[in-house]
C-alpha cells in the first residue's frame, strides 16, 4: 500500500504526468491511496467569496463561513476533477470525503507544530482513521481519492484538516509502505532557501529534534513525516510534485528528501 499526497501547488499538471505516473504505478504492482490537498484553488474561492484568508503557523485559520467554503472546494470540486483525471488515464478511480465517508475523526487543532497554542477556529487535528470505506474500494481494485475534510466523533461538526497530515494518518492506519508527500520544493531543507542544504534521508528521531526550526507550509509537513512513521508507516518522501519525473522516480525509492523510522 502507498500513500500519496497530492498538493495543491503540485496540481498544476495539465498534462496528466500524475495520473500517468499512478496508472504506471499499478500496473507495476503497486495499490495507492490519494489524498489530495487544495491551497491554491481554496484560496481562489474565498477571494471570489470576498473572505480573506489568513495564516497562522501553516494552517488556514478556519472560520465557519471559511469551513464552508474549504469544503466545497475540496470535497466538491478538487476531489472529483482529480479522480476524474485519474479515470481519464485508465485508473478506476473514486472521490470521497473524510468526512462523509466516516474515514476521517478529529478534534480542534489548539497547537502549532512548535507547541505555540493557537485559536485556528475549524482546523481539525485527526484523532483517529476508520479505514474501512478506503480497504473496501482497494479490495475492489479501485484508487480512492480522498478529501481532507474530517468528522468529530459525533459526526456534527466538521474540520478542515491540513493535508499532510491527513495522509499521514491514512499512511500509519493502512500500514502503508510508504507516504509519498508532492509539494511544490524538492523537499526539506536544513537551512531554506539555501537549495544546497536539501537533505536526502533523515531518521524520524533527527528530525525531531529540529522541527522547530521549520516554518510556514513545511512545518506541517515535517510533522506529517513524524506522524506517519509515528503511526506505523514504513517510510515517507517529500518530492517536487510540480516535476513531473519526480513521483515516478519516488515510486522508484528515489529523489527528494526520504524520512525513516
Amino acid at each position: 500500500m502507498i500513500v500519496i499526497k497530492f498538493g495543491g501547488h503540485a496540481m498544476t499538471d495539465e498534462h496528466g504526468a500524475f495520473a500517468q505516473a499512478i496508472a504506471e504505478a499499478i500496473s507495476s504492482g503497486a495499490t495507492p491511496v490519494v489524498v489530495h490537498g487544495g491551497g491554491p484553488q481554496i484560496g481562489e474561492a474565498l477571494n471570489a467569496a470576498g473572505i480573506q484568508s489568513h495564516f497562522v503557523g501553516g494552517f488556514r485559520v478556519t472560520t465557519p463561513e471559511t469551513f464552508e467554503v474549504v469544503e466545497r472546494v475540496l470535497a466538491s470540486e478538487v476531489g472529483p476533477a482529480v479522480a476524474q483525471s485519474l479515470i481519464s488515464h485508465g485508473v478506476n478511480a473514486v472521490a470521497l470525503s473524510g468526512r462523509t465517508s466516516g474515514v476521517l475523526v478529529a478534534q480542534p487543532l489548539t497547537n502549532l507544530v512548535d507547541g505555540t497554542s493557537a485559536d485556528l477556529g475549524l482546523v481539525g487535528v485527526i484523532t483517529s482513521v476508520e479505514p474501512a470505506a478506503l480497504k473496501e474500494l482497494v479490495a475492489a481494485g479501485k484508487v480512492p481519492v480522498v478529501s481532507p475534510i474530517a468528522s468529530d466523533a459525533k459526526g456534527s461538526q466538521g474540520f478542515n484538516v491540513n493535508a499532510d497530515l491527513a495522509a499521514a494518518a491514512i499512511a500509519g492506519a493502512l500500514d502503508a509502505q510508504w507516504l509519498i508527500i508532492m509539494t511544490d520544493v524538492s523537499g526539506i531543507y536544513r537551512n531554506w532557501p539555501d537549495k544546497s542544504s536539501l537533505i536526502s534521508s533523515i531518521s524520524a528521531l533527527e528530525l525531531e529534534a529540529i522541527k522547530s526550526t521549520f516554518a510556514e507550509g513545511m512545518a506541517p509537513k515535517v510533522q506529517a513525516c513524524l506522524d506517519a512513521i509515528a503511526a506505523g508507516a514504513k517510510a515517507v518522501r517529500i518530492i517536487d510534485g510540480t516535476d513531473p519525473s519526480a513521483l515516478k522516480g519516488a515510486l522508484l525509492g528515489e529523489g527528494g528528501t526520504l524520512v525513516v523510522a
